[in-house]
């Protein structure tokens, strides 16, 4: 059961998240992305030297968890699962480490979303526009994020990030190659602060006993 959960986790939310952390939208697209991302602390990130978390899901009965910690200046990641520990480097991936890379990428997403607006090159970004959202069925602002057809481990995948006017993501949808109806919709819920960096919890699906969560959350600064 294990095995399927990590399969079917990694299939839907990973990203290509593989380019190098820098941004090739246009001014105007990287005004809204950097609202977003400073909205949640960005400002703060140059400061972080580790970052410790645990990746959840419930789903009806079961449970699947993994752990991270991470020094984002040296890349160093290591991964804590049942009883396997891999600790490696993200600039040296090989054969051994590809699956847990793939693994630290989608938790990482699902964590920092909000950064990776601003940290991932070749990606588009569309106009703002006003939406009723999916869950809520609120009007909120509202932005896609595309992914390049080629790199990264899933590439051509898009997310609708639905906003407030403070710029705090409230929900989302993820929808697999682009398609036109969604693959996964979830909220967006219990931001909390770690030392000055906003990170939201909990995310849910509506109508569903599921939960996407972190634990053990911790933000060392330099």
């Amino acid at each position: 059961m294990k095995k399927s959960i990590i399969l079917l986790i990694i299939l839907i939310a990973s990203v290509s998240c593989k380019h190098k952390q820098e941004t090739k939208v246009t001014e105007k697209e990287v005004s809204i992305a950097e609202k977003i991302a400073k909205a949640n602390g960005f400002k703060n990130w140059k400061n972080v030297a580790l970052i410790n978390f645990t990746f959840n899901v419930d789903k009806d009965t079961t449970h699947f968890e993994r752990s991270w910690s991470w020094t984002p200046k040296t890349g160093d990641v290591t991964l804590i699962s049942g009883k396997d520990t891999i600790s490696y480097n993200r600039k040296t991936v090989d054969s051994i480490s590809l699956k847990a890379d793939k693994g630290f990428i989608n938790d990482k997403f699902w964590l920092l979303a909000p950064f990776q607006l601003v940290w991932d090159s070749g990606t588009s970004i569309s106009e703002p526009i006003t939406e009723e959202a999916p869950i809520s069925k609120t009007q909120l602002n509202k932005i896609t994020l595309t992914y390049p057809n080629e790199g990264g481990y899933t590439p051509g995948d898009a997310y609708d990030f639905y906003f407030g006017d403070d710029f705090i993501v409230k929900e989302w949808t993820f929808r697999r190659g682009n398609a036109k109806e969604p693959t996964m919709v979830t909220s967006w819920e219990n931001y909390q602060d770690f030392n000055g960096v906003k990170i939201a919890l909990e995310h849910k699906k509506p109508e569903e006993n599921w939960k996407l969560y972190f634990t053990d959350v911790k933000v060392k600064m330099n």
